[in-house]
């Protein structure tokens, strides 16, 4: 029985990455002022096809940007929901490294001792309640030291990924065994000094000592969860991600001082504690190199292109596998007589997962991890598209605006400016479908993996449709006739903030995915605007429905 919990609260760790993947929902508002925002007023971003347009046409393109709105609001709610997972399983992976699981009992038994079940059961309640607060602080502070603003850019903003890379390269090594990251001794001794003192006092002294001592485990699982929680763009997401871990550290304690002889079925304290905080320090490298892959994709420097990505996961998950075999040690780790059955079945896991990744390499889509890679078209050497393609190249011969900074997936036709596109949709007579996507949009890059290629779809997207994809978060500098100055007189230098502008300004969303569907004669939203959808029937219906319109 040990053994399956032991084993189950292992693989709720490895889905740590998946769930903060899914949870991360490109942002990118570039300091925008929201309240001067009017649909019927000039566009900022963008020159006008015709000087005024019928007021039916602008109701009911009011009306579908209210609803792309309440979608929007919508997202951001999945959002906060996907990093409290997130901060919630981090928080049941914390428990089982060597700095918490063995305080557990001990600090238990301090509540217990001598008191009635239901006084022991207050006091560890109370002792839950300052953790979590202890914590929900901490998340708050992020949001009010960096501020909304600075939240929302961090997910786009080079230097910042680059130092996230780094920071979650250190965590990474310390998980490993390289070092320890510890807090000042002085601060733990004070804070211990003070939980020697009864009532409130002593028992949020006693919290605040915990999460100390605690830091050297705990500090890389929070660094990673504000990380995340930060560059999704979410207001409160720091907040979020940071009670929900507290959480989960929190109600332990309480379970255990109302059922203290539940504390005897706990797997005693040993090697597979560090084995734990390995396969973490694993999982903390092969994320680091998404935050590497944001800035090359960003600035365009290309050289970490999806075969080095991939080939990076493969080593990194085939020597996580390795590790658990046992034929892999570190100078921490505990000598290992044999191999138990869970830590097997993990393995094996890993090694299926490992081997999973190599078709990669010849242009495999990888579905399950797209989110996660490099986009399709920086590929070499890709047998998988040209499945999709027949063969063909549907890139036009015509040289496009920024066609050399940017490649449409699955070689489409696609524009990427958004004028020259409503031009050419004008004189073929089609409507358009704008795409406003973004370099570190994962959500992004799982459509254009999972939904795009649907013969159907990519049919009516190559055939009857032009195509503008427009990249929110790209810095490259803009030539000088194309800088744009907003109503407030900022000035937008780069192609990001260009059409960032434009997304907020026109549509009323700052979300990636969104996808829009515009008549190119008057510029009117003909269906009402949508985000990331996985169903491929569901965007099927969308493109559809937005073909009837225009006809």
């Amino acid at each position: 029985m040990k053994f399956f919990k032991r084993f189950t609260l292992t693989i709720l760790l490895i889905s740590t990455l998946s769930i903060i993947g899914y949870a991360q929902n490109s942002t990118s508002t570039d300091d925008l002022q929201f309240t001067e925002i009017k649909m019927d007023a000039p566009d900022s971003s963008i020159q006008k096809a015709e000087p005024s347009v019928q007021s039916v046409a602008s109701v009911k393109t009011t009306k579908q940007n209210k609803v792309a709105l309440t979608k929007t609001k919508k997202e951001e709610q999945k959002t906060l929901w996907g990093i409290f997972l997130a901060g919630f399983i981090g928080g049941l992976a914390a428990l089982l490294m060597p700095c918490i699981f063995p305080m557990l009992p001990l600090t238990v038994s301090y509540f217990t001792k001598g008191s009635a079940k239901s006084s022991a059961f207050r006091r560890a309640a109370l002792y839950g309640f300052f953790i979590i607060l202890i914590y929900v602080v901490l998340g708050l502070l992020v949001t009010v030291i960096f501020g909304a603003d600075a939240l929302n850019s961090l997910s786009t903003n080079g230097i910042f990924n680059f130092l996230f890379f780094i920071l979650l390269v250190v965590f990474a090594a310390s998980f490993l065994g390289a070092f320890e990251i510890t807090l000042p001794s002085s601060w733990v001794n004070k804070m211990d000094a003070n939980s020697d003192k009864g009532g409130l006092a002593g028992l949020f002294f006693m919290a605040g000592t915990l999460a100390l001592v605690s830091f050297s485990c705990t500090g890389p699982i929070i660094g990673t969860l504000l990380v995340q929680a930060a560059t999704t763009g979410a207001l409160l997401g720091p907040a979020v991600g940071m009670f929900a871990f507290s959480l989960a550290l929190a109600i332990p304690f309480a379970l255990f001082a109302l059922f203290p002889s539940a504390m005897n079925k706990l797997p005693k304290s040993g090697g597979w504690l560090n084995s734990v905080k390995v396969v973490l320090g694993f999982l903390e490298l092969a994320f680091a190199l998404k935050f590497l892959s944001n800035v090359d994709l960003a600035y365009h420097w290309e050289w970490f292109d999806r075969e080095l990505f991939l080939a990076l996961w493969i080593i990194i998950f085939g020597l996580m596998g390795i590790y658990l075999l046992g034929k892999l040690k570190f100078s921490h780790d505990s000598p290992l007589a044999f191999i138990p059955v869970p830590r097997l079945f993990m393995a094996i896991v890993i090694l299926a997962f490992t081997i999973y990744l190599i078709p990669g390499m010849w242009g495999a889509p990888l579905k399950s991890v797209s989110a996660f890679l490099p986009p399709q078209d920086t590929q070499d050497f890709d047998l998988y598209t040209a499945s999709i393609t027949g063969g063909n190249n549907n890139q036009s011969t015509q040289t496009h605006k920024y066609a050399d900074k940017f490649h449409a997936p699955l070689k489409l036709n696609a524009y990427f400016d958004y004028q020259e596109g409503i031009e050419q949709a004008k004189k073929l007579n089609k409507p358009v479908l704008i795409d406003f996507t973004g370099h570190a949009c994962v959500n992004c890059r799982k459509m254009e993996a999972t939904v795009w290629p649907d013969k159907e779809v990519y049919k009516m997207i190559n055939q009857d449709y032009i195509l503008i994809q427009l990249y929110v978060d790209d810095k490259s500098e803009l030539a000088p006739e194309d800088v744009v100055t907003t109503p407030e007189g900022k000035k937008l230098n780069t192609i990001g903030k260009k059409w960032s502008d434009l997304q907020a300004r026109k549509f009323q969303s700052n979300s990636q995915p969104f996808y829009v569907l515009l008549d190119p004669k008057d510029e009117t939203i003909i269906v009402a605007p949508q985000g990331a959808d996985y169903e491929v029937a569901n965007y099927k219906k969308f493109l559809e429905s937005g073909l009837t319109a225009f006809k």
